[in-house]
């Protein structure tokens, strides 16, 4: 609700101010103050966007939203409605308000970054299964916060990536350990223990799954996530701040410790009488679902233009703004 209010009255403010509500009208004009600072306009659009993307410390509607969502939801949560965020920040506050971004560029490049380490530092502690993936979202949604922060190419076609294959992946692993409830009627990983022998192809897609989120090359996640980092780095960027796009990459290691322990006492943890009889994905329609979207990993891992060239040519009209 906070999150839809500030960006409804900013977006108000913004019509009335420019007579029009037409984005690309609006992104080839040149914002006045009017009603209120272009700044203060800004805060209102980005505070609004951050709430749905969801940034530090406007997350914490994310993890109960997911715990208690069925499946479904936690798959349309992961891969359309936290993309709102990201997109409006790419589309309304970078390629209307150009100038005002510029200024706000290091701000946002620390607020991604202690999204990235803190999503990943709540997400090591976590024991229910789905909350461990909403707070992996948090950490992740940083990289889209990070690429949008460097004002480039690179990096906002990357931080553009990231939203689509974060939606995949994170998508997936939902779609997963909604099969293993389903099967196991707990998703508290002290209580499941050697799921593997039960449910080997669950397992096996599991570990695709997470060491795609950890952005293993070949992978869907690696790509995004070498865009964004290459972008803070871009020489045509606006940001030069080096430090922050390293400490980013500490929430790569982070993300390795999380998913491999998860994976490690969850499918390859000691064998536990209660489980013996769980079934693993035989229906056919599971089956099909779980190898497209492996396969989708795989396919933008290897051959990441097929996503990215569409999304380099939405970019670059923002780009053009901001040089």
């Amino acid at each position: 609700f906070f999150g839809s209010a500030f960006m409804l009255v900013g977006l108000l403010v913004l019509g009335f101010a420019a007579d029009t509500f037409d984005i690309r009208v609006l992104s080839q004009m040149e914002i006045h103050d009017a009603l209120v600072p272009t700044q203060v306009l800004f805060f209102l659009l980005i505070f609004g966007f951050a709430i749905k993307l969801p940034v530090f410390p406007f997350h914490t509607w994310l993890p109960d939203a997911h715990t208690d969502a069925p499946t479904a939801v936690s798959v349309m949560l992961a891969g359309v409605l936290l993309k709102m965020g990201g997109y409006g920040m790419l589309r309304i506050c970078l390629g209307i308000l150009p100038d005002v971004a510029r200024d706000a560029s290091v701000w946002l490049a620390v607020f991604g970054v202690v999204n990235i380490l803190y999503g990943a530092l709540v997400t090591l502690i976590q024991t229910d299964l789905k909350r461990l993936i909403a707070y992996s979202s948090i950490s992740h949604m940083g990289y889209v916060l990070l690429g949008v922060s460097a004002l480039g190419q690179v990096g906002l076609t990357g931080a553009g990536m990231q939203m689509v294959t974060h939606g995949l992946i994170t998508g997936l692993l939902f779609v997963l350990v909604g099969m293993v409830y389903d099967r196991a009627h707990t998703r508290q990983i002290g209580e499941l223990s050697g799921l593997a022998h039960q449910m080997p192809m669950i397992a096996v897609v599991m570990v695709i799954a997470g060491l795609a989120s950890l952005g293993l090359p070949s992978m869907a996640g690696f790509v995004s996530e070498v865009m964004v980092f290459l972008g803070t780095f871009d020489k045509h960027g606006a940001l030069k701040h080096g430090a922050l796009t390293i400490l980013g990459v500490i929430g790569i290691l982070l993300t390795a410790g999380y998913i491999l322990w998860m994976i490690q006492r969850v499918f390859l943890g000691e064998r536990l009488p209660r489980w013996e009889g769980l079934g693993d994905a035989t229906a056919w329609w599971e089956r099909a679902a779980l190898v497209a979207m492996v396969a989708v990993i795989f396919l933008i891992g290897i051959y990441p233009a097929v996503v990215a060239d569409v999304i380099e040519t939405g970019v670059q009209p923002i780009v053009e703004g901001l040089a």
